[in-house]
């Protein structure tokens, strides 16, 4: 028997309101999908993984997420073109399985290739049904290993199997007019998850026919049902969430935290804390920015990027919380290829290069230290373009503005300086062994 896990990962991810779709966002410093897919590489059931990603980001997946976080290593993984909804995405991949059963039957060993999928149209026979399709949602990074064997083993006897657990909750049904119709007994109800497991010519035909339907269901439990088919249950658990808010993932980094250590006070007696200090002359000619924001004034920072002191400021809070030097080390002036750049970018790539050598930023706090402009109507903006670039809630990032009463440089107007203190804490799993790789290797890959 072998087994093929599709997972699902095209969604816009509309309903977490992040800048980048839901599965891209980190959980403790690792993509969401990341940690998803090397669950399942590592249950020892699967034999190849086929990832349904947006159409046209085929190669920087592979690029950033099957070779950065080196799942060829672990699984052969194929990543494929998802399509407009769930449904259309799994169907892609799931020809993409059924090329692979006719054209490389047997081939083993680990890997990543891309692929467009078979042709459109039939999928071809399976008479043998020798062959097991594991459904997972890519948002759903703490599934166990007990789940995914027991959902194949169950879909070998039965044809078609899912994880599932009770409600906790009270079920009611809602009439036409918005009033509750009635209660169903929550005895009979359960709450369907996935992975969910299939034969491959049960799964095969229940997607053809609701192509030629027209029928789009919310799993691919509905699609099998409509069949008249039997779906078996297998125990799920409440901490197997399907990540689609911040409130989701909040709870999510607590379930890691409590699976990795068993007790988050561990954690938090080994978070660390930077400072960051930076300072620019302020001259003519130049856009004043200020953490990421454009700010009204007769003069600029005058810098080799865009000299926004206040995101320098904590980039180097984040460098020296994390061991990593500073950000001229990583960053500096004498290299063209930073002359101009974006500050908020060099943030991006200082809270990518923590997160690799396992820290996560939790917090920051910083002063800008100016007689003139006064930053207080911009510091909202400030708080939300910082905690964007950190991966932040704004409330995570506090930003005051203070004088020095007319002393020094600042004071007369000369120059702006900004200071930083920001926290992190472990990532668990992490990678801190890299921190003299990093260093070393000179910091950032700059190709990422």
């Amino acid at each position: 028997m072998r087994v093929w896990a599709i997972v699902p990962a095209a969604g816009s991810g509309s309903r977490m309101g992040a800048a980048v779709p839901k599965q891209y966002l980190q959980l403790w410093g690792v993509p969401i999908v990341a940690r998803t897919i090397s669950r399942l590489a590592l249950s020892g059931v699967v034999d190849e993984i086929i990832i349904s990603v947006p159409p046209g980001d085929e190669n920087a997946f592979e690029r950033d997420i099957v070779e950065r976080y080196s799942l060829s290593s672990l699984c052969k993984c194929t990543v494929v073109a998802g399509g407009s909804h769930r449904q259309e995405s799994v169907r892609r991949a799931l020809r993409a399985v059924w090329a692979c059963t006719d054209m490389a039957e047997g081939e083993g060993g680990a890997g990543s290739r891309r692929t467009g999928g078979a042709p459109e149209g039939a999928f071809g026979l399976d008479e043998e049904n020798r062959h097991i399709v594991l459904v997972h949602d890519g948002v759903r990074p703490l599934v166990s290993k007990a789940e995914i064997i027991s959902v194949v083993e169950a879909a070998a006897v039965h044809g078609a199997a899912t994880c599932a657990v009770p409600p906790k909750d009270t079920v009611k049904l809602v009439g036409d007019d918005g009033l509750v119709a009635m209660t169903p007994d929550r005895s009979r109800l359960c709450l369907v998850q996935t992975p969910q497991a299939f034969r491959l010519s049960t799964l095969k035909r229940a997607h053809e026919c609701a192509e030629e339907e027209g029928y789009v269901g919310t799993d691919d439990c509905a699609l099998v049902e409509r069949l008249g088919l039997p779906v078996a249950l297998t125990p799920g658990s409440y901490a197997n969430i399907k990540i689609t808010t911040t409130d989701d993932l909040a709870l999510a980094e607590l379930l890691l935290a409590r699976e990795d250590s068993g007790d988050r006070s561990e954690m938090v007696v080994s978070a660390r804390v930077g400072q960051g200090y930076d300072v620019h002359r302020l001259v003519r000619g130049r856009d004043l920015i200020l953490g990421g924001v454009q700010v009204p004034h007769e003069k600029g920072l005058e810098g080799h990027s865009d000299a926004d002191v206040l995101t320098h400021a904590v980039c180097d809070a984040i460098l020296g919380a994390a061991c990593l030097g500073d950000i001229g080390m990583h960053f500096p002036d004498t290299d063209p290829a930073y002359a101009g750049i974006c500050s908020i970018e060099l943030l991006q790539r200082v809270v990518a290069m923590a997160g690799r050598c396992g820290y996560r930023v939790t917090g920051v706090d910083a002063t800008v230290i100016t007689e003139r402009p006064k930053i207080s109507p911009f510091v909202p903006e400030m708080r939300r373009r910082l905690a964007s670039a950190m991966n932040l809630r704004d409330e995570c990032v506090n930003i005051k503005g203070k004088t020095t009463e007319g002393l020094g440089f600042t004071g007369s107007g000369e120059g702006i300086a900004a200071l930083a203190v920001a926290t992190l804490i472990p990532v668990p799993g992490g990678l801190s062994e890299e921190v003299v790789t990093c260093i070393s290797e000179g910091g950032l890959d700059h190709g990422d």
